[in-house]
């Protein structure tokens, strides 16, 4: 991906004379690697406004750095922004990823230039939208694989080891994120972690769960029923179901933001049960497995934690503190939209899909049928 890498830092530095930066010092690991395609715990990498770049990194990742980095400098150095602060002229830095001792070393008042990696990691290429569906399919063969399996017995943990055993062997490099399973009554508590409950008939359970592959995330969540459902539990599902399928069908190019979100909302909240789906509707996908745009109530003009006077439902326990400057879907976007209800003591269901936001429709990544499974 040599010549994908130099027109992504390309961009970057058409990107600078806007901010009155000769250069920028991207120190975020992610951004690192969406620049150079350097996977490392400890890199850094100058790119200037002529698009030239110098990445330095430590003697752990000097090889892996030459091999895929060949057509930029590489240097070796343990404190890898202070390898690269001797440069002159006025170079900006990533705020959010700079430590507060590297800040004080640049001297003077760096042009801060939060975001703007980020904003090109938005739209997504043909390759990493090929790679994100890779892992999404890897996501749907395990779980058709353990869907057999489960029963009345086997614990929560034993479900999500299952799960991740299964992506692995198909050949995904390791697990996009820890993976939820939540029988019964647990599954009222959104990001459950794994426990030693066994799986009871009567259960719904949910499963939200994704493969990592070449750096690029899958996310996807099913509930299932053990057993035949009791009214409630199908009442349920089927309004989960119909918010969730509003939602995709809403996550159009273009689209507001916060309208994605309340097509789905709106129809919970009609049911009587808004109070009680509180986090935000859905996320980007891609280097992370929560990254922008993010599908919520808040419109641009919002205040931070309020619309119209009422408390705006929180964000995903998983997803950053920070809002992105972007207000409607664009297209090439992978975003998830993931509703859920979720009632204290009873149990709860939630249904996720990975999707990309095209100018036709949406395309759906994650294929397993939504339909209520009774096993």
């Amino acid at each position: 991906m040599t010549a994908t890498h130099a027109r992504r830092r390309a961009n970057l530095a058409a990107l600078l004379p806007a901010h009155e930066a000769d250069a920028i010092l991207v120190t975020g690991g992610v951004n690192v690697r969406y620049l150079t395609g350097l996977a490392s715990s400890n890199a850094a990498v100058l790119v200037r406004a002529d698009a030239t770049a110098t990445l330095a990194t430590d003697s752990r990742y000097l090889g892996a750095a030459r091999r895929v980095c060949a057509d930029i400098e590489v240097i070796e150095r343990s404190d890898v922004a202070g390898a690269l602060l001797p440069e002159t002229g006025r170079t900006g830095i990533e705020a959010e990823h700079m430590s507060v001792a590297g800040y004080f070393r640049l001297g003077g008042e760096p042009p801060r230039l939060s975001g703007v990696v980020e904003s090109l990691r938005l739209v997504k290429d043909d390759e990493e939208i090929g790679l994100v569906r890779t892992a999404c399919e890897l996501t749907d063969r395990a779980f058709a694989e353990v869907l057999p399996e489960l029963r009345p017995g086997l614990t929560e943990k034993e479900v999500a080891r299952a799960l991740e055993r299964r992506m692995v062997e198909l050949g995904a490099d390791g697990l996009a994120f820890d993976s939820i399973v939540a029988s019964g009554p647990n599954g009222a508590i959104p990001h459950h972690s794994p426990s030693d409950r066994p799986l009871e008939r009567g259960d719904l359970v949910t499963m939200d769960f994704g493969a990592l592959y070449r750096g690029y995330h899958a996310d996807m969540t099913r509930t299932v029923a053990i057993g035949e459902p009791a009214g409630w539990q199908r009442e349920l599902y089927d309004l989960v179901h119909a918010s969730q399928r509003a939602g995709v069908l809403a996550a159009r190019t273009g689209a507001a933001l916060h309208e994605v979100d309340a097509a789905a909302r709106d129809l919970i909240g009609e049911a009587g049960y808004g109070e009680f789906f509180k986090h935000g509707l859905g996320h980007g996908v891609g280097l992370q497995i929560h990254e922008a745009p993010f599908l919520s109530p808040r419109k641009p003009e919002d205040s931070r934690g309020e619309r119209d006077g009422s408390p705006t439902p929180e964000r995903s326990s998983r997803e950053p503190e920070r809002d992105h400057e972007h207000a409607r879907l664009e297209d090439r976007v992978p975003v998830t939209v993931e509703p859920g209800v979720y009632l204290p003591g009873r149990g709860g269901v939630r249904i996720e899909d990975t999707l990309v936001a095209r100018d036709g429709g949406p395309e759906l990544l994650t294929r397993t049928t939504k339909e209520l499974l009774v096993l």
